[in-house]
């Protein structure tokens, strides 16, 4: 191949941006950009960033079905006990801490507003 994929940005729909958006900001996102039609009184995109994790999100034409959500989205962080413990200061409630032996240092899964499942490990 002559050029490289540089970059995977996801786009989830969701059913109110400005929840999400406020959901992911507890997470330690921040907001990079909107976009709110003319004739809309809240956004109807977002994209969103922490570090070199970036995410697109948009709201849903139908109904947003939690069960039906069937991708994992696993974000990284350097010391996932503190990410735990940020978590559920921020009032975000997940599982508890686990320990497979693909994340020895630990992981855990909370679930967005939508239905999504996040999944916090360590590289």
């Amino acid at each position: 191949m002559a050029l490289a994929i540089r970059s995977l940005v996801p786009l989830a729909h969701v059913r109110s941006v400005p929840a999400s958006i406020a959901f992911y900001e507890k997470l330690g996102f921040t907001l990079g950009n909107t976009f709110t039609p003319p004739d809309a009184s809240e956004p109807a995109w977002a994209w969103i960033q922490s570090g070199n994790a970036q995410f697109m999100i948009a709201k849903a034409d139908e109904p947003v079905v939690p069960s039906q959500q069937a991708v994992l989205f696993y974000l990284y962080v350097d010391d996932v006990a503190a990410k735990y413990a940020e978590l559920r200061e921020a009032g975000i409630a997940g599982s508890d801490m686990q320990y497979p032996f693909y994340a020895p240092r630990g992981e855990l899964r909370i679930t967005d507003p939508d239905g999504y499942t996040l999944m916090i490990t360590h590289t």
